[in-house]
């Protein structure tokens, strides 16, 4: 899943929520630290069961090495990535940023 959603990142097929909006202002986040996030990111969690669409939560990094979190939507009929929300990981619920606590 992570190739495809960073594949339509590549080729601009992905959409961002109104949610996601709100909470990059809220953890002063640009999308640009979200997209490169995901370039060399990995999925920590995996949601095959979500509706409409499978999702996932990948950990990544922006380019100041900060860990974002962000959970994505995947539309395989349409290639369609779906930003569904992001922040930044709270280090008292995360070990490592990738494990609940």
């Amino acid at each position: 899943m992570l190739e495809s959603i960073t594949e339509s990142i590549r080729t601009s097929n992905y959409l961002v929520t109104r949610h996601t909006k709100e909470e990059m202002t809220a953890d002063n986040l640009t999308l640009g630290d979200i997209l490169i996030s995901v370039e060399g990111g990995k999925i920590i969690e995996g949601y095959p069961d979500d509706f409409p669409f499978p999702s996932c939560l990948i950990l990544g990094k922006n380019d100041k090495g900060e860990p974002i979190h962000t959970v994505w939507g995947y539309d395989v009929e349409r290639q369609l990535a779906i930003l569904i929300t992001t922040c930044r990981p709270d280090p008292e619920r995360w070990i490592d940023f990738e494990k609940r606590r």
